[in-house]
């Protein structure tokens, strides 16, 4: 499901500056196909925030353009944190943070999609939903589909907001998540993202994006651990600011 926007004139259309986060471990090989795919007109910077990797991905990161920041502590919420603390000593701020995955399974091409409601004043915290949209064969595994099932449910049971994904590809407005608090350092950073979003009373919205099978074997869902570790934290996450 390709983009269907000229993004040059999608820019001219607004003076909202746009960065974008992508936590990366040892994703030399597929971030600079995520980088190739990103529409680099609509964006400010890119923080690619190189989260202990051992292949040299810091340094292709800046060798593309990128802005590079330094985030030994593993964790998927801890390299989130490390770019959001780089976001907030920039001048200008940001006006809206997009947040997507190396591994090129998220569509980077499909952004004007999640920047349009945000753009249009429609909403201030979007979600790019691959419940919605379209997956290719095994790029969901089994237990990712129930954990974003059962979890989804468990949001629009106690938030009373229709969910249908915890997706890593979003948006979000600078100034409603300086206020938001985040903290999680692992697997729950989506999840607290989201619950503390609607308890926040933001608009929140979803659009379809595509999803591919990730290049390389999933840290979290390719192994029993992460996968146990990240449902365990997620449920936890969603129960706790209930």
């Amino acid at each position: 499901m390709a983009a269907d926007y000229n993004t040059a004139r999608f820019r001219r259309a607004f003076s909202l500056i746009v960065d974008v986060v992508i936590p990366a471990r040892d994703e030399i090989l597929s971030l600079p196909l995520v980088l190739a795919d990103l529409p680099r007109e609509l964006v400010r910077d890119v923080i690619v925030v190189d989260n202990g990797s051992t292949d040299g991905t810091g340094a292709e990161a800046a060798s593309r353009g990128c802005v590079v920041v330094v985030e030994p502590r593993r964790g998927y919420g801890s390299a989130c944190l490390a770019g959001l603390a780089q976001l907030a000593s920039r001048r200008p701020p940001p006006d809206l943070v997009a947040f997507l995955d190396a591994d090129h399974s998220d569509h980077a091409d499909e952004l004007p999609r999640l920047l349009a409601p945000l753009v249009s004043g429609r909403a201030d915290f979007v979600v790019g939903s691959r419940a919605l949209g379209t997956s290719e064969p095994g790029a969901l595994l089994p237990q990712q589909r129930f954990g974003n099932a059962l979890a989804a449910f468990l949001i629009r049971r106690l938030y009373g907001v229709t969910v249908t994904d915890l997706g890593p590809f979003r948006v979000i407005r600078w100034d409603a998540l300086s206020r938001l608090g985040m903290s999680d350092r692992d697997y729950g950073f989506t999840a607290e993202m989201q619950v503390k979003a609607l308890k926040a009373g933001l608009r929140y919205a979803e659009v379809p994006v595509s999803y591919r099978r990730r290049a390389g074997k999933s840290k979290i869902a390719g192994t029993l651990r992460g996968t146990v570790g990240a449902g365990v934290k997620i449920l936890y996450t969603i129960f706790r600011y209930a």
